[in-house]
């Protein structure tokens, strides 16, 4: 793939993350001191085994949770100590979200899923110009035939891709799929793959695929490994030797 302009401004800056959770009175840390920068426009995979910390990153990358310690500069604002309603706007504005599993609504529309994400939204359109957003939306990711359909009358592909426009309803600046081709055949994860490309291309959005399947990998501008809760190789010609325990 082509990479995105390498004078591009960060969109994502962290520096010294950690997240360390509490199990009782034992401490569990999971992120040990992640810094990367993720430039306005590029396509990354963050890959890693499980275990290696690349959930949790995801999750303060889509501003779900807030890091124990560190910086995380999002779009020029600094987001690591915001309060939960704050992260909850910044969310809304900036960031789409598309999950292996799809999570749609079972008995709701292609349209009405698609939307959906406009009710949490503090500025929120015309009901008339967010169903013409919605049903742009589903014609740009070739759903222009089901829009009336409900989940269960469509196939895997079909779905992510409904599930691709809901996460673009915002017009986000950031869109993180976390195993977006987990549950797809091989032909519809190329397919999915191919619309992920076109959006970042056309779009200019900024996308993070987290996964561990080396084809998503590929499709990228660049692979983010994670090891340990650290960055093992940022893809970006910095590889790290970690210290084995």
């Amino acid at each position: 793939m082509i990479s995105p302009n390498p004078n591009a401004a960060p969109l994502i800056e962290l520096a010294d993350v950690r997240k360390t959770y509490l199990l009782g009175e034992v401490e569990l840390p999971v992120l040990k001191g992640v810094s990367l920068e993720i430039r306005d426009g590029e396509m990354i995979a963050l890959m890693g085994a499980s275990g290696s910390g690349k959930s949790t990153l995801m999750n303060l990358l889509g501003c779900l949770d807030r890091p124990t310690s560190g910086r995380y500069v999002l779009d020029g604002e600094d987001v690591a100590g915001m309060s939960r309603d704050r992260l909850a706007r910044i969310r809304g504005q900036k960031i789409g979200f598309v999950f292996q599993n799809f999570n749609l609504l079972a008995r709701t529309t292609a349209v009405d899923n698609v939307l959906m994400p406009l009710e949490y939204s503090t500025s929120r359109p015309s009901d008339t110009v967010a169903r013409a957003r919605a049903v742009e939306l589903l014609t740009r990711v070739g759903l222009e035939d089901r829009l009336d359909h409900e989940p269960g009358k469509m196939s895997g592909g079909q779905q992510q891709r409904v599930a691709i426009a809901r996460s673009l309803i915002n017009q986000p600046r950031l869109l993180l799929a976390d195993e977006p081709t987990g549950n797809l055949d091989s032909k519809t994860s190329k397919e999915i793959l191919e619309l992920f490309k076109r959006l970042n291309a056309e779009e200019g959005i900024t996308i993070l695929l987290v996964t561990h399947d080396p084809n998503v990998g590929a499709a990228a501008h660049r692979r983010i490994v994670m090891r340990d809760g650290l960055i093992a190789d940022d893809g970006a010609g910095h590889v790290h030797v970690l210290d084995e325990e």
